[in-house]
């Protein structure tokens, strides 16, 4: 029996999906309007917590692709 491992990529992108949530929900709070006033928008909460979803679903991609291959053996 092979031990799974997690892909570097899956790892890698998943971290960065976490900070862009942890900021995303700073920015919402307001915590970042004295360090850019782009910050201060309520808009970039919801671009940092889309930039999360997107590093969240590629990190997804070579996840799936290694449970795929361990299915079929390889």
């Amino acid at each position: 029996m092979k031990p799974h491992h997690w892909p570097w990529t899956f790892l890698f992108f998943g971290f960065l999906g976490i900070v862009c949530t942890l900021a995303g929900i700073a920015a919402f709070a307001g915590l970042f309007e004295k360090v850019h006033p782009l910050l201060a928008d309520p808009l970039a909460g919801w671009g940092l917590i889309v930039s999360a979803i997107a590093c969240f679903l590629t990190g997804a991609f070579p996840l799936a692709l290694r449970r795929l291959a361990e299915q079929e053996g390889a």
